[in-house]
This record gives structure tokens, C-alpha cells and sequence, in this order.
């Protein structure tokens, strides 16, 4: 199990520009960090939250087999050894991808997102959302936490994908990393205000159940403050009913998915 904890240690730093920044933003001594990625030593428990927490994924993943991290992950390089930071070309120039980065900074951070579940009628879906700059591009990871299967834990799904700025538009567009068989879009209106709070836009995707309905929902973007932690933010992450006291009520009349007098098309709406 060791050994595969420092694999998958040092998988998930590849994402990073060196261990040494790695160490700094966790505030681990560079010397003890060897020693787990050595495979020598485990961490203590509340260590071994703070780097699941830091990199984005729960103990018991961490401690998979590497195949299986690895897999689960999708952060091996290509082939051709580009690095593992760079995003994934979508098959778009490299102009239009070099365009898209311009602006995205203040963008940064992480959401919750939140939309009228495909999957279950009638009840709101809270995700969490995390974009960062990767080398020169901006990627993200898209989290749902869903309710626990027969008494068990709280699974999770991981969306993996990168966010562009375009004439004065938001683009997301991921992949479903563990099975890999869904991928999304999501188009949001940017912020012209100094602090980026809520932004709004429209999702098309699949539901995720047998029936594997393609649907578009309108959905938004809450900015989550620095002081509160991923473990946090995660936390907070599931399915609500519309009627749940702790939604915020313009929220929720933000995401209903109906459609006005006159209207032609299904249409992204300001909150």
C-alpha cells in the first residue's frame, strides 16, 4: 500500500512545477515530503487530509492501486512526453486556444455550481468547481458528490476540463475522468464587476442514469470565499430540494428552466 501511495504521490505532483512548490504550498518540510514519496513512511492522518484535500481527491483514492489512480485521475503525460500541465487541445487551433487564455486570471478559484439535476427530477444539484492555471492554460475539475448507495459513503464524480475566454464569453467543456463516458459544455456570461461573486449561463450534458438523456439547464456560478477549505466546499456539495431554507431563493429562481412569452429558444438569463 506504501508503494503505491508514493506512486500516486508523485503522480499527482507531476501536476506541479516541482516538489519544492508542492512542499511550500502545503507547508510540509521538503525532507519528511521525500520520505513519503519514497514510499518509507505514511503520513499521519490529519497529514494525509491535508494533501488529499490540497490535490483534490478523498484518502481511500489515494491509496488505490497506481493503475487504478492513475486511471481514475487521467493525469499520465502524452506519448509524446508533452507535460502533463497542458490542456487538452478539444481539435481547436492553437490561436483560438492562445486567445482563449487571455483574461481568464481573474476567473480563478473555485464555484459552486448549481443546476436543476438531469438525473433527478425536480431536486437542485450542487457541484464543486475549480479552475487554476496549469503552465499557460487554464484547466478545471468539475465534482459531484452524490447521496450514498444502500447506507454506504458519498460516491463522487470528477470532471476534468479546460475553461476559455472568447468575444466576451466563458467556455467550459470537460470529460467524466473515471469511466469516461460523458463529456460537458457549459457557456457562461462573464463579470464586468471588480469582485467575480455569481456568473451565469447555460449546460448541456447527459443524464447520468440509464436512460442517458441529453438535456441543457441554465445554471450559476457562486465564487466560494479563500477562508473556506476544499474539504469544506465539498461538503456543502449534493442534491437539495427547490424548497431547501438553505438555498439562496434568487438562486434558485435563476436556474428554473422555463421559458417566457415569445421566447424561440432556450435561453441563458442574467441573474
Amino acid at each position: 500500500m506504501h508503494d503505491d501511495f508514493a506512486a500516486n504521490l508523485r503522480l499527482l505532483c507531476s501536476y506541479y512545477r516541482s516538489i519544492a512548490e508542492v512542499c511550500r504550498r502545503l507547508d510540509i518540510n521538503r525532507a519528511q515530503f521525500n520520505r513519503y514519496l519514497s514510499g518509507r513512511y505514511k503520513p499521519a492522518s490529519n497529514t494525509m487530509r491535508r494533501i488529499c484535500d490540497f490535490f483534490g481527491v478523498e484518502v481511500h483514492e489515494i491509496l488505490l492501486p497506481h493503475d487504478e489512480f492513475r486511471s481514475l485521475v487521467r493525469l499520465h503525460p502524452t506519448p509524446d512526453g508533452e507535460s502533463p500541465e497542458r490542456a487538452p487541445s478539444l481539435g481547436l487551433p492553437a490561436a483560438l486556444l492562445e486567445q482563449g487564455r487571455q483574461g481568464m486570471s481573474r476567473y480563478l478559484g473555485c464555484y459552486h455550481e448549481y443546476y436543476l439535476a438531469m438525473s433527478r427530477p425536480g431536486q437542485v444539484l450542487c457541484t464543486l468547481v475549480c479552475l487554476e492555471r496549469r503552465g499557460e492554460d487554464v484547466l478545471y475539475q468539475r465534482t459531484e458528490r452524490m447521496p450514498p448507495r444502500a447506507g454506504g459513503r458519498h460516491w463522487h464524480n470528477r470532471y476534468q476540463g479546460v475553461a476559455l475566454l472568447l468575444t466576451d464569453r466563458l467556455f467550459l467543456a470537460d470529460h467524466e475522468s473515471l469511466n469516461g463516458h460523458e463529456m460537458t459544455q457549459t457557456i457562461l456570461f462573464p463579470s464586468f464587476k471588480s469582485h467575480v461573486a455569481r456568473l451565469t449561463g447555460l449546460k448541456l450534458g447527459v443524464a447520468d442514469s440509464s436512460e442517458r438523456m441529453p438535456c441543457g439547464v441554465r445554471v450559476v456560478y457562486e465564487r466560494i470565499a479563500d477562508t473556506v477549505s476544499p474539504r469544506q466546499a465539498l461538503a456543502q456539495c449534493g442534491l437539495y430540494d427547490l424548497d431547501d431554507p438553505t438555498l439562496d431563493p434568487d438562486i434558485v429562481a435563476a436556474i428554473h428552466n422555463d421559458m417566457g412569452p415569445g421566447e424561440w429558444h432556450f435561453r441563458a438569463r442574467y441573474l
